[in-house]
């Protein structure tokens, strides 16, 4: 065959492809553009055709059963779209300043210290034996480990009887055990194992909302880790109260600012803290807390909902007096699973500004508003930027704290 035919062959066999594809590329970009899932806030109808507003306006014939929206092209079905129905929930948004003391689940091991300062004898029995900084010691010969005092009366009596202490050890997602034999400490004159332990922590943070339904509430919207582990403090029990901001350290690049704040874990107690994750702290309030400003509370936006562009936040820079601040939501990048860092957000209020240099310690869980909505927290700070730092989505502050946001006769599946 000639060159010449064979380039005629080409270009009308490309020429048929082009025409028999042409007429598919709209509905093939429509069907792209259908979503398998569309999730109806209460703040809209949730109608079967409120939904389908919420479609995007599409050639495709749209066939409504239940609570599905099937799509059609030429007769057939092509594509399903579930609707998902969001509870009207409504939250009292946050922004006081709070105390956390976590009491941890076992004691933690912080450290290594020698029982012995005999040159020739000096030695720690729990490195010996292989204790790591940031084990956890659940159980000493069977009994269990939740206080200091519970390892000190331990570790006493075994070496009075002259017998090892057989551990159950915690390390990361694995137990085990590991057998250690107290030695005297002569300067002391008791015996010990050669482990810096604890079983507390505490700190500040801010509270992000409270459900008057169930009780539970959020905070800090990130996780307490340990000062000198880096780990996340696993609880046994929590407390969570009021604080009142004492002074403001400000922030400059490189060198984040925070609050400091006084609270008595006896007469300021709020509620429990029965979870320390990712996400912040929860539990549940003992007391309704209070906004003047939002006294009736703000319904939720989800994740697809917040828009690029101005925002408040609440906190707390003195004393008790909780305050509103313009903020800017830079960025949102919403997730079809949790995430901590869902927003950048940037402080552009003067007046935080000039306190605070923009986004200090303390300040995490400071609730995050827009068109009358509650959308997040904020969570951590740009340490070369303090102007600017993430915010964490509030559908997964909920989900954290047990809190369904869907109807339950519509509720997502996990």
């Amino acid at each position: 065959m000639k060159k010449k035919e064979k380039m005629k062959l080409i270009c009308g066999s490309v020429l048929l492809l082009m025409m028999l594809v042409i007429p598919l590329i709209n509905p093939l970009q429509e069907y792209i553009s259908i979503p398998t899932e569309l999730r109806i806030n209460a703040s809209q109808s949730v109608t079967a055709s409120a939904g389908e507003q919420s479609l995007p306006a599409l050639s495709m014939d749209k066939i409504t059963e239940g609570d599905n929206v099937f799509h059609e092209y030429a007769g057939i079905p092509v594509k399903k779209t579930e609707m998902q129905h969001v509870k009207d929930i409504r939250l009292v948004p946050g922004g006081q300043s709070v105390g956390v003391e976590l009491q941890t689940k076992g004691v933690l091991v912080v450290g290594h210290h020698l029982v012995s300062e005999d040159k020739n004898e000096q030695t720690s029995p729990g490195e010996y034996a292989d204790i790591q900084v940031g084990d956890i010691l659940l159980k000493g010969n069977g009994r269990e480990l939740n206080h200091m005092e519970d390892l000190s009366t331990v570790v006493a009596e075994s070496g009075e009887n002259d017998k090892k202490i057989k551990f159950d050890v915690k390390r990361g997602e694995e137990t085990f055990q590991a057998t250690i034999k107290p030695e005297v400490n002569p300067k002391e004159d008791k015996y010990q194992i050669g482990l810096y332990v604890r079983d507390s922590a505490a700190g500040i943070g801010t509270m992000t909302f409270y459900d008057p339904e169930t009780k539970k509430y959020g905070a800090l919207g990130h996780v307490i880790a340990d000062m000198d582990t880096k780990k996340p403090i696993e609880i046994h029990e929590g407390t969570i109260v009021n604080s009142r901001v004492t002074s403001i350290q400000k922030g400059n690049q490189g060198v984040p600012g925070e609050k400091r704040a006084e609270f008595s874990l006896t007469d300021d107690r709020m509620g429990t803290i029965t979870k320390n994750s990712s996400f912040g702290v929860f539990g549940e309030l003992e007391q309704a807390i209070k906004n003047d400003k939002y006294s009736e509370g703000l319904p939720i936006a989800l994740d697809e909902e917040i828009k690029e562009g101005p925002a408040e936040i609440m906190t707390v820079l003195n004393g008790e007096d909780l305050q509103s601040f313009d903020v800017e939501i830079v960025r949102n990048m919403p997730k079809d699973s949790p995430v901590t860092k869902g927003m950048i957000v940037k402080i552009t209020d003067p007046e935080l500004l000039d306190k605070t240099g923009g986004i200090v310690q303390g300040m995490s869980g400071s609730p995050i508003i827009q068109d009358g909505k509650i959308i997040g927290a904020v969570t951590h700070v740009f340490v070369n930027d303090p102007t600017s730092g993430y915010g964490v989505h509030i559908e997964w502050m909920l989900e954290e704290a047990g809190i369904n946001i869907y109807e339950e006769d519509h509720a997502k599946a996990s």
